[in-house]
């Protein structure tokens, strides 16, 4: 009878170290390819990119996947790409046609420094809505991608029929409360100092050792994370870094890093980015409708806001806009809205298909 207990407790111990060791290697191969099966369903749907040369000369370049409905453009955030809306896209898809675009300084679009401004992107989106979209259209950016976006919505006419606004930095990247706020304290001044420095290791080590978010949640292991990533860029020079043990949510953050410009980055660390146009004007100026999509407002004990925008700004914001505007918020304060508030983001976007686009 003992025999006949100890076998079972030994077969149940193996099952039980069989299905731990499936999890981790399922939870470890999703760290290392979490974007593959988002591209490879939009190459089924039939994307495809593309690039376009402006009379300027600057090149634009974007991705294009056909469907029947009407246009929709979709603008990244910072350190993305166009394809940052894989996940997206292919419910998208079945009510837009959907242009998602490299901003410049960014993935494959022109990468010179005078061209990283607020305006210069917006203005020149206004020519790729009028000279390659060339229908009605409803525009979508995040985060910083939604301020041009919002620049778009005040003056791009009436080829743009509705904008979403997810979750910009709204005001404080034009100097309010800024050197206290998350995205400058986690991302432009570790930028600014990696671009001042002698940049003995390679940018994911050196974010990594100086992140504000590290220093909030993972302090001690911090050092540890960010000299292993140091061993994998000298072992793998020019690829992308990846790091089997941390969750994608974490790591995308260098999936595009290899095609980003940070002389793009100085220009918000500096506050030249906005190139002169303030933010209430710019939304006092948008007479289309408009939905502003929330991160919920967070702080930390000390006092600075985990978030791009507080509830105070956002609220400010849709009041500037006025009444075409309204605010949607989510439950926490994870800036990525369309990643993880995947069903919030396509029902804000598919809600214009009811204001009747033509």
């Amino acid at each position: 009878m003992l025999k006949k207990g100890m076998k079972l407790i030994g077969i149940i111990v193996c099952v039980v170290l069989v299905v731990g060791i499936c999890i981790v290697s399922y939870f470890c191969y999703q760290n290392l390819h979490w974007w593959e099966k988002d591209m490879k369903k939009l190459t089924e749907l039939g994307a495809v990119e593309k690039e376009v040369t402006l009379p300027n000369g600057n090149v634009i370049n974007y991705g294009e996947l056909p469907g029947e409905g009407p246009a929709l453009l979709l603008i990244h955030g910072q350190m993305g790409s166009w394809e940052d809306y894989a996940s997206v896209m292919p419910e998208l898809h079945e009510n837009w046609h959907i242009y998602a675009i490299d901003i410049y300084g960014h993935g494959e679009s022109t990468h010179e420094e005078e061209l990283y401004y607020l305006d210069t992107n917006g203005n020149d989106m206004i020519w790729f809505i009028e000279n390659v979209i060339k229908q009605k259209t409803v525009v979508s950016g995040h985060s910083n991608g939604a301020l041009i976006a919002a620049y778009i919505a005040a003056y791009g006419g009436e080829m743009v029929k509705g904008v979403v606004l997810e979750d910009p930095p709204i005001f404080s990247t034009q100097g309010e409360n800024w050197e206290n706020s998350f995205a400058y304290l986690d991302t432009y001044k570790p930028l600014h100092d990696y671009i001042s420095s002698e940049q003995t290791e390679c940018w994911p080590a050196y974010y990594l050792r100086h992140c504000y978010w590290g220093e909030l949640f993972m302090k001690d292991s911090m050092p540890g994370i960010a000299n292993y990533v140091q061993r994998y860029s000298e072992k793998h020079p020019g690829e992308e870094v990846k790091i089997f043990f941390m969750p994608s949510s974490v790591t995308c953050v260098f999936h595009y890093v290899n095609q980003y410009d940070m002389m793009y980055g100085e220009h918000f660390y500096d506050l030249t980015w906005n190139n002169g146009i303030r933010h209430e004007q710019m939304l006092s100026d948008i007479e289309i409708p408009c939905i502003y999509l929330h991160a919920k407002e967070e702080v930390a004990n000390n006092g600075i806001y985990l978030c791009a925008a507080s509830r105070e700004q956002a609220e400010r914001a849709v009041a500037l806009v006025g009444d075409n505007c309204r605010l949607i918020e989510t439950d926490d304060s994870n800036h990525n809205i369309h990643g993880t508030h995947k069903q919030i983001y396509l029902d804000t976007v598919n809600s214009f298909l009811k204001e009747g686009i033509e």
